[in-house]
């Protein structure tokens, strides 16, 4: 019997003459934990995919995308971010196997809803947010590297990072106040292309901000991203 990755409860299959004549992917988490997973859904802001409250909106985007882009210095570069889900503490428990526990194959989890999403975006290059080494010694693999391996997308390293303390610790002023953390090291890759940058957790938007402007500094036309939660 097969087993939820994040439970590890049974999974019973319900045989149908569809499922027998077509191959379906095959589910790798129960209906139960599928339900904890909160989508965003309804109205969202066209920049980054926050879901869109009378107080927290001025037209079609939210306040936080509104301050950003009437910033001179991080207008335009991140043209769109879709989050699938919102954090939540069931999400949270997940992202942290996942993260910090080191329990790869969770990624497996998400292929089906970034599938869903990906198919009606459009990009000539796909590249996840890079790790420090020393990071990346801590965890073992990069997360939305992983993500891209089990999509079967081809990722261009094109993007390096520096060092610096863990982004959980800081408050939100500290974050968007952040000087500089990326570098390109392949900008022949870049000119006049769309890239799609896949991460795991859309927070103040500052790391993708980042990178995003560090990739059209580059010479790429457009940089959107696709981010599990937010």
């Amino acid at each position: 019997m097969k087993r939820c990755l994040v439970c590890d409860e049974g999974m019973k299959e319900a045989l149908t003459w569809r499922s027998l004549l077509v191959r379906a992917e095959a589910k790798v988490i129960c209906e139960k934990c599928e339900g904890k997973l909160n989508r965003i859904t309804g109205e969202t802001c066209t920049i980054c995919s926050r879901e869109l409250g009378r107080n927290y909106s001025t037209g079609d985007i939210c306040l936080d995308c509104s301050r950003w882009e009437r910033n001179r210095e991080w207008s335009g570069y991140l043209s769109k971010n879709i989050s699938l889900f919102h954090y939540n503490e069931d999400l949270k428990d997940i992202i942290a196997k996942y993260k910090y526990r080191g329990d790869y194959a969770l990624a497996e989890v998400f292929v089906p809803f970034l599938k869903d999403r990906l198919k009606d975006m459009e990009f000539d290059l796909v590249t996840a947010i890079p790790l420090s080494d020393e990071r990346l010694r801590e965890r073992g693999f990069n997360q939305g590297q992983a993500l891209a391996v089990f999509l079967g997308l081809h990722t261009a390293e094109i993007l390096t990072r520096i060092h610096t303390e863990k982004q959980s610790k800081k408050s939100r002023q500290e974050r968007m106040s952040l000087p500089q953390v990326f570098q390109v090291i392949q900008t022949d890759l870049l000119e006049h292309k769309s890239i799609l940058i896949i991460d795991d957790i859309y927070t103040t938007g500052t790391t993708l901000r980042h990178a995003a402007k560090a990739l059209k500094t580059a010479g790429a036309r457009e940089v959107s991203s696709i981010t599990l939660a937010r």
